[in-house]
């Protein structure tokens, strides 16, 4: 039997992951030791091996076959673009994807005038205003703080991951609509869920009872 190999987006979303797998008796042990400094974690009596991945990398490990079985977030999925099959929506790490500004922006948002859009996720602000909205954009590509981008003039409207909203009240901005809901999604490659599509679906089904 060949091992399954899982990777995890590294952080919470891994410790929740790997908590359900224990409720399913899918153990392994080194993973939680925050000292140790191996890459990939096996347990060798269930043929599974795991790694902590940044989240960004989940959805090409998958794709390209270094992984069978991924963990991350949807807004990795979506930013990404991969092609890898998206089988299980943890219900873990639920946030939103929003289009946010000051309230004085949000009649730009159906002027039909073009107008500067701040991310870090360039590709879901793409896919949103030219697909969804049909509203010519030009899109910001930032990696800090893009609450920053409309209160120092560099963009009109912000893309980006909303848990409370209280940033957003902090610095004056609101969430001016909604793209899509997040959460903790697992994904699996093409190819392993053909070839291994009994102990995946198996996993799957186990998982599902667990979530409820």
């Amino acid at each position: 039997m060949r091992y399954l190999t899982f990777a995890l987006a590294k952080g919470r979303l891994a410790k929740k992951s790997l908590e359900l797998f224990e409720k399913l008796g899918i153990t392994c042990e080194e993973i939680n030791d925050d000292k140790t400094r191996k890459l990939i974690f096996v347990n060798e009596d269930l043929k599974l091996k795991f790694f902590l991945s940044k989240p960004s990398d989940v959805p090409t490990y998958v794709d390209y076959g270094a992984a069978d079985i991924g963990i991350v977030g949807k807004d990795t999925i979506l930013e990404e673009g991969r092609n890898i099959f998206e089988v299980l929506d943890f219900g873990f790490g639920k946030c939103r994807m929003c289009v946010c500004g000051p309230a004085k922006n949000k009649e730009l948002l159906n002027s039909g005038r073009q107008i500067r859009v701040a991310s870090k996720y360039p590709n879901i602000a793409k896919d949103y205003f030219h697909n969804v909205k049909g509203q010519t954009t030009e899109i910001i590509k930032l990696n800090g703080s893009v609450e920053l981008a409309p209160i120092v003039g560099l963009s009109d409207v912000i893309v980006d991951i909303v848990e409370t909203g209280s940033t957003l009240k902090e610095n004056g901005l609101e969430v001016l609509e909604t793209i899509c809901d997040l959460s903790a999604r697992m994904v699996v490659n093409q190819v392993s869920m053909k070839m291994e599509n009994e102990r995946i679906t198996k996993l799957i089904n186990g998982l599902k009872e667990i979530i409820g």
